[in-house]
């Protein structure tokens, strides 16, 4: 079984910074794509970026330009720079990772709050 922990997270002004860590319990070379998502009460799951193992990123558009993800291939880690942050990032963050066969896996989320 996968074990994925997110860390990171917390308060923050708008316009600050949070860089969230996800650090899994394989290589995540292993696995076809990692992942952030979020959630806010009420509302489905949405994705915030993906990486794939060769490198292709895909942004929601409501966070280009603003969060970046990055991998530590010898850490095991996939992290996410969240810069000028604004209140409607506002959610629970998940890390999640998809193996080559079966269901994606997921993390236990993180709380980020951005103050107006």
């Amino acid at each position: 079984q996968v074990q994925l922990e997110e860390s990171g997270g917390g308060l923050v002004q708008a316009g600050g910074s949070l860089r969230l860590s996800c650090t899994a319990s394989r290589s995540i070379f292993s696995f076809l794509s990692v992942g952030w998502y979020r959630q806010v009460p009420g509302k489905q799951r949405e994705l915030v970026v993906t990486i794939t193992r060769g490198g292709s990123t895909n942004y929601a558009d409501s966070v280009k330009g603003r969060f970046t993800i990055s991998r530590d291939i010898a850490k095991n880690t996939a992290s996410l720079q969240m810069n000028s942050l604004k209140p409607e990032d506002t959610a629970v963050y998940y890390c999640s990772a998809v193996p080559q066969l079966g269901p994606a896996y997921w993390g236990q989320g993180t709380q980020v709050t951005v103050s107006s």
